[in-house]
């Protein structure tokens, strides 16, 4: 499952965890991203994996940033808002 998330400046996505391996790419923008007990500042072209049931937890500095998470299996939290912002078509 892919999952497109825009963050502004200083925006956090707290420290969470969930049964799903988690992978993902950086295309703009800095993150301080901690997985584990480690923590780094990635930059744009930056990829990362976060093994199922691993606390972690990211934060836009010096500006917006945009991700592309890649979930496994579905989330299933996700799943229930597919498609929901998407305009429909005039026919």
């Amino acid at each position: 499952m892919l999952s497109y998330l825009e963050m502004d400046e200083g925006a956090v996505v707290p420290l969470h965890s969930h049964p799903h391996e988690q992978g993902g790419m950086l295309l703009k923008g800095r993150l301080e991203l901690t997985i584990g007990d480690e923590t780094r500042v990635c930059e744009a072209g930056a990829m990362f994996l976060i093994p199922p049931n691993t606390p972690h937890k990211a934060v836009a500095v010096g500006g917006p940033v945009l991700v592309l998470d890649v979930f496994s299996p579905v989330r299933e939290d996700y799943a229930k808002l597919f498609n929901k912002y998407i305009p429909v078509a005039p026919q």
